[in-house]
């Protein structure tokens, strides 16, 4: 077996958390997928895996081995399929990630679509709010809403969405709407933070950007909550437009304060670049740009 075999077969182990059933996968026997493994080991002077007689899981050095392995197990797929002249037809897995909710409620129907089709291709999907190491993580593609850092990567800007402050219509009638935003420091509140502080909320004023800490009577760290809470009447909650959007379409929630927003945030489609970006991945990063710029000009 050599070296590209020995490095399939450690990925089938690592995805399956088995050797037999690495073996089932790969049509081999569960020794010969054993013998693989300890050749690749001795091969780069590493242990992969730790193994007892009911598990078998990445040591530290295994998860780091993991994601350059599938990355270059997918280069060897590419190349192969470009010179028996598939190259145009996407085929493989595809790993994307973007932040949950945007992920759940755009990203995730493009991929629906792009799969339906491309049938030859497979998909790996993370939603994670924090920015995820693509080639740490064995991934290609990546949607991000922030102002991007230099990197080796690609982006391919999309849209932006803004920061907007909400409240449900029978809220606002109780209580007035705001005419700055120190009108809110004393009003009911609700937060979304994903650390026990919730985010500071921040406003432009007369040309000097000001912030506050929120002194929530509701904090969560699930937005589906807090926009639920705004919905019934329970107070202001800060978004980004795109979690609001339906919403304000069907009128449950209504913006207040727009004059003093802070300047939004673009969203890209970022992806590995050069020789490392497969057909499926061009394929794909072409129908989500088309589609999710579409879908951002309509919030």
């Amino acid at each position: 077996m050599d070296r590209f075999d020995s490095m399939r077969a450690f990925v089938a182990v690592a995805e399956a958390a088995s050797f037999a059933a690495a073996a089932r996968q790969l049509g081999q026997s569960p020794p010969a997928v054993t013998r693989a493994v300890a050749a690749l080991e001795e091969r780069i002077g590493a242990r992969l895996f730790h193994r007892t007689t009911r598990t078998v899981r990445l040591t530290d050095a295994g998860q780091r081995y993991l994601g350059d392995a599938k990355r270059i197990l997918a280069e060897i797929e590419e190349a192969n399929a470009s010179a028996a002249g598939a190259h145009a037809a996407p085929r493989g897995q595809l790993g994307l990630t973007a932040p949950v909710m945007f992920g759940r409620m755009y990203v995730a129907p493009v991929l629906l679509d792009f799969l339906a089709r491309h049938p030859a291709v497979t998909a790996r999907m993370l939603l994670a709010d924090r920015v995820v190491d693509l080639m740490e993580e064995g991934l290609e593609v990546a949607v991000r809403i922030a102002h991007l850092e230099d990197s080796s990567l690609t982006a391919v800007r999309v849209g932006a969405v803004r920061r907007v402050i909400c409240a449900s219509p029978a809220f606002l009638a109780r209580h007035g709407r705001p005419r700055r935003p120190a009108d809110l420091k004393d009003a009911p509140l609700v937060s979304f933070a994903g650390s026990p502080v919730p985010d500071a909320w921040d406003f432009v004023e007369n040309g000097a950007t000001r912030s506050f800490v929120p002194a929530a009577q509701l904090v969560a760290n699930s937005n589906d909550v807090t926009l639920a809470a705004a919905e019934a009447g329970c107070g202001f909650v800060r978004a980004l437009s795109y979690q609001v959007a339906p919403q304000l379409r069907a009128g449950t929630l209504e913006i207040v304060l727009a004059e003093f927003e802070t300047p939004p945030l673009p969203v890209h489609v970022v992806h590995v670049a050069g020789r490392k970006a497969s057909a499926r991945v061009r394929s794909f990063v072409d129908f989500a740009v088309e589609r999710l710029r579409k879908d951002l000009a309509a919030i």
